[in-house]
């Protein structure tokens, strides 16, 4: 019997990472599935905010978003995508790129041209794997639990738009990784880590002003007694607010949100109209049955804020850029040390010599590198709970200490959250702590506060 080769042993590794990886998600699944399944009672916290009828149907959604994330789990990630690379579809189709780069009668031996051909061609193939789950997802388990407000023709505009402005920036960015590793010499990555910090931060800015709005509408929120308030929060935490947007979530989702961004002196808070009490609308007559009484009374709303403001103010967000900076610079170091490594390239079906750049780098980030990922993803959903808590006790710290615990709820029980979890599925997925856990840090927090009077 033969003696394995490299390639082959290169090959069975990634694979092999693979399947342990995406198994251990579906056992954690497995764990708040069986947490699903067994319980049947509403907490004694939130007996007097959660009906029993409430609970169920939350129980009920929950044990079908994560049957459905598991079925999907094991379908594409255990058993497509093995298959993929056992059988070289990478290979494939980089020679379909090249066909059509020489049926447009381009320079077929120019790395960029080609490049960008082959990346269309994988988020083409990629959206066709994953429409099947997205339209299940939509249009059957959101459907069924009245989470999703998408008409078939507002879902095919939306997602048209998506792949447009999504493969249009993919191509830029590709050739622009292209050039900087074929121009860089062997220090390329230092021009790429550069190139990196500089996009993310030209994307932070350009996102929510020119693409968001081609997918939502973003309208100013109106004058009254919310916008002063929220100015007022703004102004006596020093945030330099410019602009305040109501976005039209609820044309793709009952679930709600809001969020800052904007760089240095010219932030933005946006809220979504799903978290507004009725929708933000004084007149009612319009809204469905189940939309009225839905949604934050405008102190609650302030109360929320008073979060995300908390992670301005704590540095939150420039901690997390940092760590992506750094973590961004590791990651290209290690892709400049091992993407000459000609087995990584045999290994997923190409030909002794061939080592495109494009799948040397996705191949070393994505498979090579994945118990860093996997153990880095892990340690960022740790601080991003830490960071959770504090913007908590920020909020607390400024007299929001009900009225956030109620808006806890109210989201909570609007967007069908089931209040019991599994340690470990929660420990390893969630990046926000439990509404229980935050409801007794709440509390614990005020408790202190009494004691020092």
């Amino acid at each position: 019997m033969s003696s394995m080769t490299e390639v082959e042993l290169v090959l069975y590794c990634i694979i092999a990472l693979i399947i342990l990886e995406n198994l251990f998600e579906v056992y954690i699944a497995l764990r708040q599935v069986k947490v699903f399944k067994k319980s049947n009672k509403v907490p004694e916290e939130l007996k007097a905010h959660m009906s029993n009828e409430t609970f169920h149907k939350a129980r009920k959604y929950g044990l079908d978003r994560e049957q459905f994330g598991m079925c999907k789990c094991l379908i594409m990630d255990i058993c497509v995508i093995p298959l993929e690379l056992y059988f070289g579809l990478m290979a494939y189709m980089w020679q379909a790129a090249l066909n059509w780069v020489n049926y447009f009668k381009l320079n077929a031996n120019n790395e960029i041209i080609v490049s960008c051909f082959f990346v269309v061609l994988i988020s083409l193939h990629g959206y066709l794997k994953d429409l099947p789950f997205k339209l299940y997802g939509t249009f059957v388990l959101e459907q069924k639990h009245g989470f999703n407000k998408q008409t078939a023709r507002f879902f095919i505009w939306d997602q048209i738009k998506g792949l447009l402005v999504g493969n249009i920036l993919t191509v830029l960015v590709s050739a622009a990784v292209v050039f900087i590793v074929q121009w860089g010499g062997e220090h390329f990555f230092i021009y790429l880590w550069v190139f990196a910090g500089v996009l993310s931060l030209i994307l932070l800015t350009i996102y929510p002003i020119f693409i968001a709005p081609l997918f939502d509408k973003y309208t100013p929120l109106e004058e009254g007694e919310l916008r002063k308030s929220i100015e007022g929060l703004a102004a006596s935490l020093k945030f330099p607010l410019t602009k305040l947007y109501v976005v039209e979530g609820s044309k793709r989702s009952s679930h709600s949100n809001a969020y800052f961004y904007g760089l240095w002196n010219s932030k933005r808070i946006v809220l979504f109209d799903t978290l507004l009490l009725n929708k933000g609308k004084k007149d009612i007559t319009d809204l469905k049955d189940e939309d009225k009484g839905k949604g934050c009374t405008n102190e609650e709303v302030l109360a929320v804020l008073g979060h995300e403001l908390g992670h301005w103010k704590l540095g939150h967000v420039t901690k997390n850029i940092i760590i992506m900076q750094i973590n961004l610079l590791l990651i290209f170091f290690n892709f400049n040390t091992l993407f000459k490594y000609a087995p990584f390239y045999e290994a997923v079906g190409f030909t002794p010599g061939v080592k495109p750049i494009l799948v040397g780098l996705f191949v070393i980030l994505s498979y090579v590198m994945a118990p860093y990922n996997a153990l880095l993803g892990y340690a960022m959903t740790i601080l991003s709970r830490r960071f959770e808590y504090q913007a908590d006790e920020f909020a607390q710290k400024l007299g929001f200490s009900e009225k956030l615990c109620q808006a806890l709820i109210k989201l909570n029980l609007d967007n069908l959250g089931f209040p019991i979890h599994d340690w470990l599925y929660s420990s390893w997925s969630h990046s926000h702590p439990t509404l229980l856990q935050r409801m007794h840090r709440l509390q614990e927090l005020d408790e202190a506060d009494k004691k020092k009077k």
